[in-house]
């Protein structure tokens, strides 16, 4: 006994480390501690007891190098906190090495099992590496750091092995050392590189939510200065924001540009003028110096990358083959957002993009959303391994063919999901990327001589923690000793696995908790009704696409997939643009009127069209009918006539109908603007005429009257004309010179009559028609 204890006391070697670990697992848990029953005896006792082996949390921080090499040093720091109530003395810190994980599902068992498990979390290494600490009283946390060389791991075979950071110390209750914290994570060691490795695909989406509105304003010359809801994409696309970091860290990675198309053309949008939505007003926007550089940064990001262009704002696959497909019309916008989808990400960034692939929500499909994306031109789907089961041993090849020259590209469900947790805290972020590359290792390991190709396709819109923990799991891939990178138009073109599953399962299968998220029927039937009235718009307009343009895509973001969740909001939103393209429609219509009246058998009936955009309106005809044809007719004794209508923006113009009186009375007359198609346009106007039609025998009367009145004249001129010749000059002289003395004196110095130099005021009794019945200004197309 004593040569074998002086043979475990000396300086290790691999035999000795080998006796020392075999001992520890055979011995299991020593006898003593069975027979006191303190904590860490038993697996069950230790996963269960509180004061026990999860008395102190143990937190890493840091894991470098990731995937060590044989020279290399292994650094792991982290913290330590009390969480009993009673002060722990003797702490020390030691690293067990457990054993080599045999694959990807003995992997999922060690992440998820808690407490300290004697033998199954291996053993401590060497004494030496041992980090001491001073009491830890309840609640009170320490930093510590380990520095092991690789070396003296004592690692054998190329494989995934555990790793556990422990703490070791006693409390008043449990005066033994007994491991009362433990921390485990993953070692992928892999110190040569293999022959023929995986290959791995990373997606690299840049989609955000919606933040343009339908809404746009005219400038002086008559830009169109587009609306934003909010600031928030603002801080989205700055340096330290989401967007920023994504396209900062995705510059130097092996990975996919999976882009919204919508989030460029905003960011485009925010470049130049725009507006911002403050209550009822707008205010000038100020962020387009974050724009510009963050378009810049996206544009030299991608030079020379594969690229792929989703439809455009992302469409909802699933709520569209589920409760949209049905409504009318809901499929011809998919069909639309793709065909704009490349030329708007080539115009902003200069990079040609594949338009081949569907991106259904999290990878999940079925036969319905297979055939609602092919129906658009996609030809690749890209699904998620726990849609697309297999019953292999080995992970498949990510492209596999399901029918109809449609391939399913079906990424790996546990790395796409890797890290989707909150990776806020470095110890969370720590072990995803640990269990990432163990998991890649163990994918290679499964069938070594056979490559294959793996896809991952992480959650639509990372946080910032999530994508720097994607970006450092990536960058500790790089020396490429068991993966190699590859895009995803050429992981498509991999040959499939015959043995991989191909058979897509009915919308029956669905995953439940997705449908509930759908958006709903009356979503598409909304659309719907967008989409008619903005059809019915856009026909009477000379400049069709400065209305078309905002609101078809406005359209295509109501179908977005960054809705679900958010049912408010997008309701919210639809409302909006609704209510929005509605006003502006209500820019063109007709000028109320009350009453007028017709005095005489035949006469002319104006109707004014008032236009209220900044851009003309043309194709609509004007039709004014009347309720009884046989008191009052239009035209040819007809009860209705009608003519064309053309108006120019900030204008106004008036139709006459010519009219004919047959009797007297009330007659309700209708007027009404149509499309060419003969399709209503606008609020009909109704209106009264009243015909007073003259007849001879007044007109009798009137003749007499002026008869009278020239007859009056007549006498007045004689009567002036004979006291002329009766009266001698003399007296008319004296006469004149009366009123001329009389005038001299008059006290105010004024004479009869308007003063020659005051203007009279020449105010008419009418105003020229103007131009704009509103008044001043005008309202546009927004």
């Amino acid at each position: 006994m004593a040569e074998a204890a002086d043979f475990l006391g000396a300086s290790p070697s691999p035999a000795r480390r080998w006796l020392r670990r075999t001992a520890s697992l055979v011995a299991g848990v020593p006898l003593l501690a069975v027979l006191m029953g303190g904590p860490g005896t038993s697996p069950a006792h230790a996963d269960n007891d509180p004061s026990g082996s999860r008395t102190v949390d143990v937190s890493l921080d840091s894991f470098t190098p990731a995937a060590p090499d044989k020279d290399d040093t292994l650094t792991i720091s982290g913290t330590v906190l009390n969480q009993g109530r009673q002060t722990v003395t003797d702490a020390q810190l030691e690293l067990y090495v457990g054993p080599q994980l045999p694959g990807r599902t003995a992997i999922d068992r060690a992440a998820k099992r808690t407490g300290y498990v004697a033998g199954a979390d291996g053993t401590p290494v060497d004494d030496k590496y041992t980090v001491k600490l001073p009491k830890l009283v309840s609640g009170i946390s320490r930093d510590f750091s380990l520095s092991i060389p690789v070396e003296e791991l004592d690692l054998e075979a190329d494989g995934v092995y555990q790793l556990g950071v422990a703490l070791q110390g006693k409390t008043p209750n449990e005066p033994i050392d007994q491991v009362l914290g433990m921390q485990r994570t993953f070692l992928p060691w892999q110190p040569e590189a293999l022959d023929k490795k995986t290959q791995l695909t990373y997606l690299w989406p840049l989609i955000s939510s919606t933040h343009l509105t339908s809404e746009t304003e005219a400038g002086s010359d008559e830009r169109q200065t587009p609306v934003f809801a909010d600031e928030s994409l603002a801080k989205e696309l700055a340096p330290e924001g989401r967007l920023g970091q994504l396209v900062s860290l995705g510059r130097g990675l092996p990975v996919t540009w999976v882009i919204d198309p919508d989030l460029l053309a905003t960011v485009d949008a925010m470049t130049g003028n725009y507006r911002v939505k403050s209550g009822d007003r707008t205010v000038a926007g100020r962020n387009q110096t974050v724009a510009n550089q963050w378009l810049s940064s996206v544009e030299a990001a991608v030079e020379g990358r594969k690229v792929v262009a989703l439809p455009f704002a992302d469409p909802d696959l699933a709520s569209l083959a589920h409760r949209g497909k049905d409504v009318s019309g809901s499929l011809s916008h998919l069909q639309q957002a793709t065909n704009v989808a490349a030329s708007t990400v080539e115009t902003i960034i200069h990079e040609k993009p594949s338009t081949d692939f569907a991106w259904p929500i999290d990878g999940a499909i079925d036969t319905s959303i297979v055939d609602v994306a092919t129906s658009a031109g996609a030809s690749k789907v890209i699904a998620r391994s726990d849609s697309l089961r297999d019953n292999l041993e080995y992970t498949p090849t990510a492209a596999r063919p399901i029918g109809g020259g449609t391939t399913a590209v079906v990424s790996d469900a546990r790395l796409s999901k890797a890290f989707q947790g909150d990776m806020l805290s470095a110890d969370s972020s720590t072990l995803a990327v640990q269990e990432f590359l163990a998991q890649t290792l163990a994918v290679t390991l499964q069938d070594p001589e056979n490559r294959r190709s793996i896809v991952v396709a992480p959650q639509r819109m990372p946080t910032v923690s999530q994508a720097q923990s994607m970006a450092q799991a990536l960058t500790a891939l790089k020396p490429a000793r068991w993966t190699q990178p590859i895009d995803l138009l050429a992981a498509s073109a991999v040959k499939p696995d015959t043995q991989a599953t191909t058979q897509v399962a009915p919308p029956s299968r669905y995953p439940k908790s997705l449908r509930k998220q759908e958006l709903q029927v009356q979503v598409f039937q909304d659309i719907r009704t967008t989409q008619n009235t903005l059809d019915k718009f856009k026909v009477i307009l000379t400049q069709m696409d400065r209305v078309e343009t905002p609101f078809g895509r406005a359209i295509d973001r109501e179908m977005s997939t960054s809705w679900r969740g958010n049912p408010t909001g997008a309701q919210l939103y639809r409302d909006g643009v609704q209510k929005n393209l509605q006003s502006l429609t209500e820019e063109v219509e007709l000028i109320d009127k009350s009453q007028i009246t017709l005095s005489g058998r035949s006469a002319t009936i104006p109707v004014t069209v008032q236009n209220r955009l900044v851009q003309g309106v043309d194709n609509l005809v004007l039709r004014l009918s009347s309720d009884n044809a046989a008191r009052l007719s239009l035209g040819d004794d007809r009860g209705t006539a009608e003519q064309p209508i053309t108006v120019q923006g900030g204008h106004s113009q008036s139709v006459k109908f010519d009219a004919l009186a047959n009797a007297n009375g009330q007659v309700r007359m209708t007027a009404q603007l149509y499309t060419e198609d003969n399709k209503p346009y606008g609020e009909k106007m109704q209106f009264t005429v009243k015909v007073s039609e003259i007849t001879p025998t007044v007109m009798l009367v009137i003749a007499g009257g002026v008869l009278l009145l020239v007859l009056a004249g007549v006498r007045m001129y004689s009567q002036r004309k004979r006291a002329a010749l009766l009266d001698p000059p003399e007296a008319r002289e004296q006469s004149a010179q009366d009123a001329g003395e009389g005038a001299a004196q008059d006290p105010e110095g004024n004479i009869d009559g308007p003063d020659p130099g005051q203007a009279s005021d020449p105010t008419p009794d009418t105003e020229p028609e103007s131009g704009n019945p509103s008044g001043p200004g005008e309202k546009v197309d927004r």
